[in-house]
């Protein structure tokens, strides 16, 4: 019986082996077909997160391009609602205008429009030219003085696609005077974003709110003007959001595309970037073709030796043989791989090192196998990567992904991104961590420039009006809930359009520079802030501060700018550089109904009754007495 038992099992035994093999041979191609879509999906991914960056630093050019042209127009309503239109004072803009458009290439037009339609005055291939006004209607028809975005409208002087930043200036009674329009041109963006092609056929389109193209490289030409509102990036609510990846069918060229868009959310634009699929998943198809035929290869050959070895021991080798192929296939992959690969033993020490690490961390992987894998760590982010090794040799965590800076052996300290993996025996049980790292010095230097152009001031250096509102928001809510006082200093320029007129305006950017510095120095605390408000105006923003107090400083910070002896001949008797201040304090606990354009028009309306006082002087809140606030102060 036992004799029959076991040849019954001999017989049975090539068809166990047959099975073997058959599983063997489904899962290694299942397991290649998974690790080939894996690699496709990782690729789609890298591409939306280059897209990504590629689209919110296009976004911010496109900001950054409407604040610089907002930036002159407010200069100009400020001079029409204080000077009025009369004819010496459009010759005068005029000659603003001009200046303004020759020194800033990004400008296509400037113009000035009265309340009837009638073009005053301009600067660049425009007057009266442009085949749409319906910014003109807006402001005619708001009673709001912020910059309003149009759609791209087409000049007809020059054929060229334009979209207009626009705003309204009011007449001394406080009706709509007119507007003052500056326009850029859809050539120089689509020229812009020239510079950052990343494939064949990649493609940037520049889109306005209501689903006109404003530009696009390649073929702004041909593009430029026409309506995608009708696509699902405007109707569909799941891409409503402020960003994200977007896979679609151009409307435009029927091109297959991925891409990541981005909504401005201070302009009503759209940033779209993105690359042709084919194009990006070409030589991914080539090589997993390429993998794929030799694993189907590798296959066969485990098929036909299955059919013939049938014992376990042959089966055991073949096992065994496998492993030292994927072993040697790990040490090439570890080796060519411009990312360092390290290996960590359950006591912290490295056990293996890639050769990049001499790339990388500067040293050989010689000189690292045995030593501790966090010794590089900057001391500030050693507990934070020490935890997460430790969550990965308990089991709590398969995998992980951490950012820290770490020793470099010539360099200052790098930026590192490690991904890390534990790595387990045969029965389970961990014996490791598997780390993939790769240097990010430049992307976190490029997310600290960023961060820096957001909220600074590019001529002054100060704050900018961004970073102002922010603050004084922040420091109201704080001062509310602490029950004191908030200050705030407003410093304008005295004739600062005549310094200008009589120096340049090179030298009054250096005017402002050397004004800026002065306030920067004193607002030395460090909740402080001082901040460029606007043009030739300032802004000291004094938490903690009583009326006293403010006055104190505002006071110090006129006499600071009068002692900096500035030549300016036209700004008499001083014959210097002299500033008129305003200043305003509040309880904002004790001003339940009031916000924080409560004390912004506080100190703008002391400012105001200093500079009709004579200027050169500080004037308090406390000192109006009901005057009237007249248009355009």
């Amino acid at each position: 019986m036992d004799v029959v038992t076991a040849r019954a099992g001999m017989r049975r035994l090539p068809l166990w082996a047959a099975a073997f093999v058959v599983f063997t041979c489904t899962a290694i191609l299942g397991i290649s077909g998974w690790r080939e879509w894996s690699s496709r999906d990782a690729l789609l991914k890298g591409a939306e997160a280059e897209m990504a960056n590629l689209a919110r630093s296009l976004t911010q050019h496109a900001e950054d391009s409407l604040d610089l042209l907002d930036s002159g127009v407010v200069g100009v309503v400020s001079r029409l609602e204080m000077d009025g239109t009369d004819s010496s004072t459009i010759a005068k803009l005029r000659n603003l205008l001009e200046a303004r458009k020759k020194a800033i290439e990004r400008i296509h037009s400037l113009a000035i429009i009265d309340d009837q339609g009638n073009w005053l005055t301009s600067a660049g291939a425009v007057s009266s030219t442009l085949n749409d006004d319906a910014f003109f209607r807006h402001h005619q028809l708001s009673p709001k003085r912020e910059a309003f975005v149009g759609h791209p409208v087409k000049n007809l002087i020059d054929g060229e696609w334009v979209i207009t930043l626009s705003r309204r200036f009011n007449k001394k009674d406080g009706s709509f005077g007119g507007v003052v329009l500056a326009t850029i041109s859809a050539n120089y963006l689509a020229n812009f974003y020239r510079q950052f092609e990343i494939g064949r056929n990649s493609s940037v389109s520049l889109v306005h709110g209501d689903g006109l193209i404003i530009a696009r490289n390649p073929d702004n030409a041909k593009y430029v003007g026409r309506s995608v509102a009708d696509k699902p990036l405007f109707r569909d609510p799941a891409l409503g959001g402020p960003g994200g990846a977007y896979h679609f069918k151009s409307p435009l060229d029927s091109v297959e595309r991925v891409s990541f868009y981005k909504r401005s959310g201070r302009f009503p634009l759209v940033l779209l970037a993105t690359v042709e699929k084919e194009e990006l998943l070409a030589p991914w198809r080539a090589d997993a073709i390429s993998r794929m035929l030799f694993v189907l290869a590798l296959v066969m050959l485990i098929g036909l030796i299955g059919a013939v070895l049938v014992g376990q021991l042959r089966r055991g080798q073949r096992m065994a043989a496998a492993l030292v192929e994927k072993e040697a296939h790990f040490r090439l992959l570890a080796e060519g791989s411009s990312d360092m690969v390290t290996r960590i033993g359950l006591d912290e020490r490295i056990r293996y090192v890639s050769p990049s690490a001499l790339r990388v961390v500067g040293w050989r992987a010689s000189q690292l196998i045995g030593t501790p894998a966090l010794a590089g760590v900057n001391p500030d982010d050693l507990p934070n990567v020490h935890a997460v090794v430790q969550a990965l040799k308990r089991g709590e965590k398969e995998e992980a992904r951490v950012t820290y800076r770490s020793r470099h052996r010539e360099k200052d300290e790098i930026w590192l991104e490690s991904s890390m993996r534990v790595t387990r025996k045969d029965d389970g049980e961990i014996d490791g961590v598997v780390a993939i790292s790769r240097d990010i010095t430049e992307q976190k230097n490029l997310e600290n420039r960023l961060e820096t152009l957001a909220i600074e001031d590019s001529l002054t250096g100060l704050a900018n009006r961004r970073r102002f509102d922010e603050r004084l928001a922040e420091e109201w809510a704080r001062a509310y809930r602490d029950r004191s006082s908030l200050g705030l200093v407003m410093i304008d320029v005295d004739h600062f359009k005549s310094y200008n007129d009589e120096y340049g305006h090179p030298a009054g950017d250096a005017c402002l520079r050397v004004v800026a510095k002065i306030l920067a120095s004193e607002a030395h605390r460090s909740s402080d802030l001082a901040a460029r408000y606007g043009g030739e105006e300032f802004a000291v923003l004094l938490p903690n501060t009583d009326a006293a107090g403010c006055a104190r400083i505002g006071e110090k910070l006129r006499q600071a700018i009068r002692e900096a002896g500035l030549a300016h001949a036209s700004n008499l008797p001083a014959g210097v550089v002299t500033v008129s201040v305003g200043g305003a304090t509040c309880r904002p606990a004790l001003e339940r109904s009031a916000g924080t354009s409560s004390l912004v028009e506080a100190a703008d309306r002391a400012l105001y009754v200093a500079k009709q006082s004579g200027r050169d002087r500080l004037v308090m809140s406390g000192e109006v007495m009901n005057l009237p606030m007249a248009s355009g102060q």
